[in-house]
């Protein structure tokens, strides 16, 4: 293969990401994006209006609530449990963790700015299975656990252009800023 073919081969990858994708795998990566997506917004929705599923109206977030506070202060194991009891419920540690939350859902579910979603999920459920710490948690399997789970999917719908399906991937990829700061992809 001549050096013009591999240049141009490698620019069809590029010009044409996920062109090796059947049509429904794109939208199964799809379905899974914004499903999971859906798990980081419900996540703020229901700890910042306290709907009553995993947090009761009186304790939302809006109501003065903490959203780090009873899960940081309950850490029972792990070589970081005086760490992440030491800012539960700290006002810092509310916002990063409920700003990160609503970025990494609104993201997901958009199909933009999927790099940093992916780096923003891996960071957020790296610290929480630190919080849980598996390893001596009782838990049925102490590494590949939901947290790993999360983390994998958010890299896998970034690297294979997961937005472009059934989101603003491909609007997002044009925009000057995104075009002269790829990794904002």
């Amino acid at each position: 293969m001549t050096t013009i073919h591999r240049a141009a081969a490698h620019l069809e990858t590029v010009e044409a990401p996920g062109a090796m994708l059947t049509k429904t795998a794109a939208r199964a990566l799809a379905a899974l994006r914004i499903t999971t997506g859906f798990v980081f917004l419900w996540a703020f929705l229901d700890k910042t209006f306290g709907l009553g599923y995993s947090t009761p109206w009186e304790r939302a977030w809006i109501n003065g609530g903490s959203p780090t506070k009873g899960f940081l202060s309950n850490v029972e194991v792990g070589p970081f449990q005086g760490f992440f009891h030491s800012i539960a419920g700290a006002g810092w540690a509310n916002w990063s963790f409920m700003l990160g939350m609503l970025a990494i859902g609104v993201a997901l579910i958009a199909g933009v700015g999927l790099r940093l979603a992916a780096v923003g999920t891996t960071a957020l459920m790296a610290l929480m299975w630190a919080a849980e710490w598996p390893l001596a948690s009782g838990s049925s399997n102490p590494v590949v656990d939901y947290h790993f789970i999360y983390a994998v999917v958010a890299v896998v719908v970034a690297l294979t252009y997961a937005g472009h399906t059934w989101g603003l991937g491909r609007l997002w990829a044009k925009l000057p800023l995104v075009q002269k700061n790829r990794w904002l992809i």
